[in-house]
């Protein structure tokens, strides 16, 4: 992901907002002046204990009202058919993300940019539960967790099955989660076959790139959830990916696209085309002279989607795009 700026007039939101924010804390920690170090009150309900990335923390046995703070936990909640009171939405997005059914985030309360979320819209929605990631949000966490239970996975993206498992255990939604991943499972051994069996996949080799506004372009590694679903179908990964940092990402500027260049490209956009280098780089010369465009195998993708969606709902999408661009006649 980009990294992400909190924009001026939202600094002072926040800054001017620190009085009413310290009133409903205190208002939330009153209302649970019996709660246990988590924020679960004391005969509130039966609870149960969720190994997270913060410890163990009690959660009750059927939460009712889930706040959720990036789109993996938005993204499980929905696929698991639990509809949070609140979520918040990313930065270069106007909403919830759009490939998500429009009935189920409907009336869903929007608590600010999601590395910025508005405190105060979150305690004001009561929450008995709270899903994100200590990547995203660890330095917020005692403030978290003193509106409600807060289970936090270590990051996102690239574990996001375990992390989907994390978010199924906090939900109460174990068995359903059963079901999810053996519907996954038999979607990616269809598009496999859909595109000529496991040799062929195999024999497949593609490319993600991401254009990204103020940054230069990202080639994906296999530490990150879009090669874990390429890896599922048994697609090759062209050589230039194991250079990855970490594995997750590896930058390229305009004047070195060639090197990306493969059988398949999967190509997405954040932000504006102009500022992400998207314009540029598609209309020269050493883009137009590249295998995969020369043969037709560039296909653009929703961003929303392919990079911020991160869960089994997006999975199910991305699936069936994959294989409708792998099996299209040129």
């Amino acid at each position: 992901m980009p990294h992400f700026r909190t924009p001026l007039h939202r600094r002072r939101a926040l800054l001017t907002g620190s009085l009413a924010l310290t009133g409903a804390l205190a208002l939330t920690a009153c209302g649970s002046s019996d709660s246990d170090g988590d924020g679960t009150a004391a005969g509130s309900g039966e609870t149960r204990t969720v190994k997270t990335a913060m410890g163990d923390v009690s959660v009750p046995v059927n939460p009712r009202r889930v706040v959720v703070l990036d789109t993996a936990e938005l993204d499980s909640a929905i696929t698991l058919g639990v509809k949070p009171v609140g979520s918040t939405h990313v930065e270069a997005s106007s909403g919830f993300p759009g490939y998500l059914p429009k009935e189920e985030v409907s009336g869903i309360k929007d608590v600010g940019e999601m590395m910025t979320p508005n405190m105060e819209a979150v305690a004001a929605l009561k929450p008995d539960l709270i899903l994100t990631s200590k990547i995203r949000h660890a330095a917020k966490y005692d403030q978290l967790r003193a509106i409600a239970p807060t289970v936090m996975t270590e990051t996102t993206g690239y574990p996001w099955k375990e992390n989907f498992q994390v978010h199924a255990d906090a939900l109460g939604k174990r068995a359903e989660a059963k079901k999810v991943v053996a519907d996954y499972t038999a979607h990616t051994k269809k598009v496999t076959k859909a595109i000529g069996g496991p040799a062929k996949a195999e024999q497949t080799m593609v490319n993600v790139l991401r254009f990204i506004e103020g940054a230069d372009i990202r080639l994906y590694g296999d530490r990150s959830y879009i090669a874990t679903l390429l890896k599922d179908v048994g697609l090759g990964r062209a050589p230039i990916s194991a250079k990855a940092k970490d594995g997750f990402s590896y930058d390229l500027s305009p004047e070195k696209i060639d090197l990306a260049d493969t059988d398949v490209i999967f190509r997405s956009t954040y932000g504006d085309p102009k500022k992400s280098k998207e314009t540029q780089t598609v209309g020269s010369g050493l883009w137009k002279n590249m295998k995969a465009v020369k043969s037709g195998n560039v296909h653009t993708v929703d961003d929303e989607l392919w990079i911020q969606g991160i869960g089994y709902t997006a999975a199910d999408r991305i699936l069936d795009e994959m294989q409708a661009d792998l099996t299209k006649k040129k």
